[in-house]
């Protein structure tokens, strides 16, 4: 069978005690980067085999590991950070074997965009997830829809296109428009920010940006909605 198993997005204590034992049980690990999967094992004593599973190799290996699986031998599957197949080639991996009817089993345990959502203060009832956007090809149209959702939408970017991210927003969804910028998330230097684009945009532009991004943003319908007056 494959375990999905979640990894910490940065404090390493953020990783389920049946997730440490299903990777020390299992016969190899599949990790996106297994430098960055080692520093992991290496921090709770953990000794199985570590193989690479990444966006340059996925199409070659997926089928050979579904094999390597149907023909007994029981796989974890991690990312470098979060749970795998969001936004993440694992997916390849899981959809292959639920194919040929092979058990895949997923843990549940951290990803990025859930505490960005939560912390951001934003109405997370009803949300749309998107992961990355294109670089180039179908990238504005893509923003258009968004800016159109009645709902919270959550994106995933790059420290480097942070400062263009909230610029393009700005232009699909208003200047006024509530956001919400989460990075390094679980880490020292944490920051988790809800303004106006405009604001965002003042406050990052001003310092040196680094980490993971998440961006939250509030959904048109919210924006439409008559503040209420208080007593």
């Amino acid at each position: 069978m494959l375990f999905v198993v979640p990894t910490p997005i940065g404090n390493l204590e953020d990783i389920t005690l049946r997730a440490l034992r299903i990777l020390k049980e299992v016969s190899v690990v599949y990790a996106e980067d297994t430098r960055t999967t080692r520093r992991l094992f290496d921090h709770y004593g953990i000794t199985t085999p570590l193989r690479a599973f990444h966006a340059h190799n996925e199409h070659t290996v997926v089928e050979r590991i579904a094999d390597e699986i149907g023909a007994g031998t029981t796989v974890a599957l991690v990312s470098d950070a979060g749970t795998p197949a969001i936004s993440d080639p694992g997916f390849l991996l899981v959809r292959a074997c639920v194919r040929r009817d092979i058990r895949v089993e997923c843990l549940p345990g951290a990803t990025a965009f859930v505490p960005a959502l939560v912390a951001s203060g934003l109405p997370s009832d009803s949300f749309h997830f998107d992961g990355f956007l294109p670089h180039k090809k179908g990238r504005q149209t893509r923003l258009r829809y968004l800016a159109s959702l009645p709902h919270t939408f959550i994106l995933y970017e790059s420290p480097y296109r942070l400062i263009k991210c909230l610029e393009e927003l700005e232009i699909v969804c208003g200047v006024d428009r509530v956001a919400c910028v989460a990075r390094e998330l679980s880490k020292k230097f944490e920051e988790v920010k809800t303004a106006t684009l405009a604001e965002l945009k003042t406050h990052f532009s001003a310092k040196e940006i680094k980490g993971e991004i998440v961006v939250v943003v509030q959904g048109a319908e919210e924006v439409k909605k008559p503040k209420k007056e208080s007593l």
